[in-house]
């Protein structure tokens, strides 16, 4: 926040404090060797920082999704990857908005303590993708049980997770009036669940980002494991989608300021012609542009904070945050990795790797045509393209 005091500096500077203590070679570290940063995501758990959003009641810190998302920003403006823990605080939208009472006493206390993660959300499948209410994973009640059967994949953090949110169908798509009724939510224990009922197969890919392709062959969940009522799962995990795109937005924006700060400073001391690079116009205007740029995107990303955290539906400004702050970070990823040169490929200087993390966003966790169909529709009030 140029030109007025930052009314969150002093959360700003207790989370630098805390990223100084894990500098790029801890990351670049996990990155080669795709592991993953159990010292760093204690470290915020101890500190009380993944529990942000988790009301005071349960143990946690009672903050907004404003404090959360500058959790995530932080951490990726140090040179991390928020990717790690994000869903911490996404999913918690969904349990805090649409848990009984008694789920939240039973699992709150033990997700702020970190004896439990919720760091997961299984809602993508491989032939439906973002056409969520297409969804052919089902759960069918049998007794006191729902029996689960189907298939998801790009479902991250599972392997680092005790605790998983699940989106199935329970009542078949041609019975219900509206294509979005008859999905529930679920809390799946995921250490009982893995070998009955379960196979969790990892995907390798371009980034250090532990996801995974999940198979679902009668996994029985206990009744009371339903979140909110049956069949309006759609509106329940609406809340944790709305609060995703608003921290990968702010993620984004971290990002975009760790690529800035680091080009400034190369090209202020890189010299060629016996002159720094940084005295040219040709290097000056796409750092500056992107700077402008990932300004414009951080108003975006608070506005959907603002309405998040007062209980007002930001569908729309959490959507277009994440654009323009994905945008905004993958324009200053090209300035950087450009102006480095030959050095912004080598690993030691952690260009490439957040090149290559911040690249994510402009596919997930949605893609940005898909935002701006969003936008034409629900915004302009123009046909529905598909």
């Amino acid at each position: 926040m140029s030109g007025i005091e930052d009314p969150h500096m002093e959360l700003r500077e207790a989370l630098r404090a805390l990223c100084a203590e894990f500098p790029d070679e801890y990351h670049r570290k996990h990155d080669q060797h795709a592991t993953y940063p159990e010292e760093f995501l204690e470290a915020l758990t101890s500190a009380g920082w993944l529990a942000a959003m988790i009301p005071e009641e349960f143990g946690g810190s009672g903050l907004g999704l404003t404090e959360a998302s500058i959790v995530m920003e932080e951490i990726n403006r140090s040179g991390g990857n928020a990717g790690h823990c994000h869903g911490q605080m996404y999913n918690m939208g969904t349990l805090l908005r649409g848990g009984s009472d008694e789920q939240k006493a039973r699992w709150l206390p033990k997700i702020a303590t970190g004896e439990l993660r919720l760091q997961s959300m299984a809602v993508t499948e491989p032939t439906t993708g973002t056409d969520t209410t297409k969804l052919k994973t089902t759960a069918v009640k049998k007794g006191d049980k729902y029996v689960v059967n189907g298939q998801k994949v790009w479902i991250s953090r599972v392997q680092h997770s005790e605790l998983m949110l699940l989106l199935a169908r329970t009542t078949p798509l041609d019975q219900v009036k509206k294509k979005s009724d008859g999905l529930s939510v679920f809390m799946v224990d995921v250490k009982e669940a893995i070998g009955n009922g379960l196979t969790v197969n990892p995907i390798r890919n371009m980034v250090n980002h532990e996801t995974n392709e999940l198979f679902f062959d009668n996994l029985e969940i206990p009744e009371e494991n339903l979140i909110g009522e049956e069949g309006k799962g759609f509106k329940i995990i609406l809340g944790g989608l709305n609060a995703e795109r608003t921290l990968i937005a702010a993620e984004c924006i971290g990002d975009a300021r760790w690529f800035i700060d680091k080009v400034s400073a190369y090209v202020k001391e890189r010299i060629v012609f016996d002159r720094p690079i940084g005295m040219n116009q040709g290097v000056q205007f796409p750092i500056a542009r992107a700077h402008v740029n990932t300004e414009a995107a951080d108003l975006m990303r608070f506005e959907a904070c603002r309405m998040f955290d007062a209980g007002v539906n930001p569908g729309a400004q959490a959507n277009m945050a994440k654009m323009l702050a994905a945008d905004a970070s993958w324009e200053a990823a090209n300035a950087c990795i450009q102006f480095h040169g030959g050095f912004g490929f080598a690993a030691e200087y952690d260009v490439e790797r957040k090149f290559r993390e911040t690249r994510l966003y402009q596919v997930a966790p949605i893609s940005t045509n898909l935002i701006l169909s969003y936008v034409a529709e629900h915004v302009l009030g123009l046909p529905r393209s598909f």
